[in-house]
């Protein structure tokens, strides 16, 4: 747990001055880097580890996306790449099938997902940055995921007893969940009024109410989905790059899907009102 809290401790402070104070470009970049490591532990894990062309692929594509959301070019371009790593992997699955570098539809699939799904996904932090005043959107999923994970990781650890679905995570508890829900949402609230009395912004505090707690659950359910993953595969970690988390996908696993989730949230019910 202390390499846990010491990782976060710099991690955390690091991505926020990259997101609120760096220019965008920077941004764009950090979240292409995340987006390929992602991509890259996820397909070495469990997909085709032994086959470095298609991660090659893989990684390329993943820092394309992410680019081309910076570029507002986020559709044709994930079309683009998609189509391209598509093609490119099952031309690896003709040549090699009947032989020891056959590849099955199931790797095919991974690669798909890791290469290009993933980041686009995660590339909804970038649509987030690329709206006016996009430095205070953006926040909204990065405090959402990392707060309710570091709530229900902390309140399980000394509180909890009811395991919620041991088969897939044998750690997470009932009270765990019910706490992450609970400090997440309050987390966004509590953002909420440091832009409300910091700014001139009209703040719907109840839309955010409603952040934080579809939020919260979006963080959940991304982090029992890649532990479902890891069950799958018997893996315990996707990398080793974080000490304490593991991989990158193992810290950023709940924001695959707290990033679009967020981001129709305030497209589809505005919480902070930009004048």
């Amino acid at each position: 747990m202390k390499k846990r809290f010491i990782i976060a401790a710099v991690f955390v402070p690091l991505l926020f001055i990259v997101m609120f104070f760096l220019p965008p470009y920077v941004f764009v970049a950090v979240i292409a880097i995340i987006c390929a490591v992602c991509a890259y532990e996820l397909q070495h894990s469990i997909g085709v580890k032994d086959k470095e062309r298609i991660s090659i692929y893989v990684v390329f594509s993943s820092v394309l996306i992410p680019i081309g959301a910076y570029f507002d070019l986020g559709a044709p371009v994930f079309t683009a790449v998609l189509l391209a790593l598509t093609c490119l992997v099952f031309i690896e699955a003709i040549i090699g099938f009947g032989t020891i570098k056959r590849i099955t539809f199931g790797q095919i699939l991974i690669t798909l997902f890791g290469g290009a799904l993933l980041p686009y996904l995660l590339s909804n932090l970038v649509n987030l940055r690329n709206m006016p005043d996009g430095r205070l959107f953006v926040l909204l999923p990065v405090i959402s995921a990392f707060i309710t994970d570091g709530g229900a990781y902390i309140a399980g650890s000394y509180y909890g007893k009811r395991k919620i679905f041991p088969q897939i995570s044998p750690n997470k508890t009932v009270e765990g969940c019910i706490c992450g829900l609970a400090i997440g949402t309050a987390a966004i609230v509590l953002y909420g009024l440091v832009i409300y009395f910091s700014t001139l912004y009209d703040i719907k505090f109840w839309a955010l109410i409603l952040y934080g707690v579809i939020g919260a659950l979006a963080t959940e359910f991304g982090d029992l989905v890649f532990s479902l993953v890891k069950r799958e595969f018997k893996i315990k970690d996707y990398g080793r790059i974080l000490p304490g988390h593991g991989g990158m996908l193992d810290r950023f696993d709940s924001m695959v899907f707290t990033a679009p989730v967020i981001y129709l949230l305030v497209i589809a019910i505005p919480a902070i009102i930009v004048y």
